[in-house]
């Protein structure tokens, strides 16, 4: 296979060898099932080549002194068996070993060309086509895994070669959350398997509860997105199926608007705010089994893109009504500065507790206001207003700066904008220097921005902002052992903290030198060191290169991509793993391939490296499971169905009471003030 498992040596002294020891167990037996005595024959040619003439990327740390030692062990490995792996190599190339287990169909097809990126050394010019072969091939191996072991299961565990479902037929977790994938990669023969299943055995009228918003954003969003494509761009992995008036033409959305009658029961609350969970047959919302059964903010607030569009599609008010109805409530609690809690009480709509944060739970509220603005192409000010406010609030309450090297850091305030602050940014945050540079263009250009008259010192400072939040959290990645970002990133700030406004020198350069100072800024804890597969920051390097046009995020997303390749390889070609520890050589696998690392993280890597007119981005949104849907106007039978109430300076809304005094029979208006308020309960 292309992809091969880097052999690194275990640490004889490390306090982690015994769970090293049953990692290597393990991946012996899962090679003996297969016929193989090792890795199989192509992973070792494989790491032959790539240790001996891939370039060193950035992002593998080998100040690590187990990095350190593990290559030094490969030298004399090589120094010993050189010669004896050349030959196995040139039988291997000669076609002795063509039913080797290990090497998936499709690469076994390609013969050398499989393995040339692999074997030769980079060119000082790139060719970033090719690159993006490299991701497709890295998604088919991914999808074959799959295929091939878990076919039509909610969970693949490409280690053990199993599948897991979620609910008792199943809901198409993998398969749905990937066809947009599939046909943006023009995967024609798998999108047809893909497309098979989905018409004969997906079925939602099962009586079980699902997540409202991960049904909603992974499978309401995947059918609607792979609508838009297969109706939009038929030449993308084209199907007879979908032809316009084939008997199959609407599937996608027939089964959308399935899906989604039967999600509008979670909207059924008291004050609007969606439940948490939803049964699929009973149509009944279900709060919270914790946090007192409250509904976490960013689920109840991200459901609007999908719900907005397939009202669109099928002109049915009632999707978009539904999904308005959450932002006007939410946004009459006049919280100060557009920073919200991040939990909300479903049947009275008020905020519970005064945790607010960018990161789990709170994240994609604030992603979807801007793209609401841009969904309706810009005909709904209100949720500029929004975004706008949260983002000054944002800069406010929740930028601070790193030291020795002043990183921008997007902090929390777990204890209200009152109480101190903590310098811990989940890797889920790092969306947001993306979104911030979407926000200033509108999804246009720098270059045609700032000529379209509509530029100014506010968007030159947020796309600045942007900028530095990407670089924070591209140094996530460079400061792990497998150059892949831990779950939870700290670090260390200036006591009393330097917030935005401050005099802060110039962030220093993530260099690679060994020990480099900038690496003291990060704090990264054992219990967060693993790594979920997350596309958040390949997402932002899509966005900032797509923006500015700076190649560097491009260089950083390939070192990324390889980073992955190096280390998330399962060993037999299966498929990718999340890892339980990204922070030690060899890291610790978990067993689990994520849905999204077919639906966003190989996507965005995909989009990374294609050229700027695939799915330009002054003509889409993406939703916040990276599904694409189109831009669209109004027209006669939609619009913006509330208003906000007027605001003080700080945000608090400001209403109007009117009292009647009997004694003299006149009215009197009073102007109170009503201060933002959060509810514990």
């Amino acid at each position: 296979m292309s992809f091969a498992l880097p052999k690194n040596v275990p640490s004889f002294t490390s306090s982690q060898r015994e769970y090293e020891d049953g990692y290597w167990r393990s991946a012996r037996r899962i090679g003996a099932q297969n016929g193989n005595t090792g890795n199989g024959l192509a992973d070792k040619i494989g790491e032959f080549l790539d240790r001996r003439e891939l370039p060193m990327y950035k992002d593998k740390p080998y100040s690590y002194a187990a990095s350190r030692k593990q290559r030094h062990f490969y030298r004399r490995k090589r120094v010993m068996a050189g010669g004896i792996i050349l030959l196995t190599g040139l039988i291997y190339w000669l076609g002795l070993f063509s039913k080797t287990g290990s090497i998936p169909k499709d690469l076994r097809k390609g013969g050398r060309n499989a393995w040339s990126w692999v074997r030769k050394p980079e060119s000082t010019v790139v060719d970033w086509d090719s690159r993006r072969e490299r991701v497709k091939e890295a998604f088919k191996l991914s999808w074959d895994g799959y295929e091939q072991h878990a076919w039509g299961y909610d969970e693949y565990h490409p280690i053990s070669k199993s599948g897991k479902q979620m609910v008792p037929k199943g809901m198409g977790w993998i398969i749905v959350d990937a066809l947009d994938t599939l046909m943006i990669m023009n995967l024609t023969s798998r999108l047809s398997h893909a497309r098979e299943w989905i018409s004969t055995s997906l079925n939602y009228d099962q009586d079980h509860e699902v997540n409202t918003f991960e049904t909603t954003i992974r499978m309401l969003g995947g059918l609607l997105s792979a609508h838009y494509i297969s109706t939009t761009f038929p030449d993308w992995a084209p199907l007879s199926d979908d032809d316009k008036g084939a008997p199959g033409e609407d599937l996608y959305l027939e089964k959308a608007t399935d899906l989604a009658d039967r999600l509008l029961g979670a909207f059924d609350s008291d004050s609007g705010i969606p439940y948490a969970s939803v049964n699929l047959r009973t149509l009944k919302g279900i709060p919270s089994h914790i946090d007192g059964g409250a509904s976490s903010t960013a689920e109840a607030a991200s459901l609007q893109l999908e719900m907005k569009y397939l009202a669109k599609l099928t002109g049915e008010k009632n999707y978009w009504d539904k999904a308005e109805k959450v932002l006007q409530v939410i946004d009459d609690n006049g919280m100060e500065d557009g920073l919200l809690p991040i939990f909300i009480y479903a049947d009275r709509g008020q905020f519970r507790g005064e945790n607010i944060r960018l990161g789990s739970r709170g994240d994609s509220y604030y992603e979807y206001l801007i793209k609401q603005y841009l969904q309706t192409s810009k005909q709904e000010s209100v949720y500029l207003d929004m975004w706008d406010q949260a983002l000054t609030g944002v800069r406010k309450h929740l930028i601070t700066y790193s030291k020795p090297s002043h990183f921008t850091v997007l902090a929390e305030r777990p204890d209200g904008l009152r109480k101190q602050i903590s310098p811990k940014m989940d890797h889920l945050v790092c969306f947001m220097p993306g979104t911030i540079a979407l926000g200033a263009t509108g999804g246009l250009t720098e270059a045609a921005a700032k000529k379209s008259g509509s530029w100014g010192k506010k968007q030159e400072q947020d796309l600045k902002l942007a900028r530095e939040l990407t670089k924070t959290c591209w140094g996530m990645y460079k400061v792990m052992a497998t150059g892949l970002a831990p779950e939870i990133s700290y670090f260390n700030i200036h006591d009393p903290p330097k917030m935005d406004g401050d005099s802060v020198p110039r962030s220093a350069e993530l260099s690679d030198a060994e020990d480099a100072d900038w690496s003291r800024d990060y704090n990264i804890k054992p219990m967060d060191s693993h790594n979920l597969q997350r596309p958040e920051t390949v997402e932002s390097l899509f966005y900032m290169w797509r923006i500015t046009g700076d190649t560097i995020y491009r260089e950083w997303g390939w070192e990324m991509f390889m980073s992955f390749v190096n280390y998330t390889a399962v060993a037999d070609g299966t498929g990718f793993t999340s890892l339980d520890n990204a922070n030690q050589l060899p890291p610790l696998q978990r067993d689990n391939m994520e849905s999204y690392w077919l639906a966003e993280t190989l996507k965005y890597f995909y989009l990374l490296f294609s050229p700027n007119d695939l799915l330009p981005l002054d003509q889409i949104v993406i939703n916040t499971e990276a599904h694409i849907f189109p831009r669209f106007e109004l027209g006669k039978l939609f619009s913006t169905g509330w208003k906000r109430k007027p605001r003080d300076p700080a945000g608090h809304i400001i209403q109007e009471l009117k009292t009647e005094n009997i004694e003299e029979k006149r009215e009197v208006t009073k102007v109170e003030v009503v201060q933002g308020k959060s509810f514990s309960g």
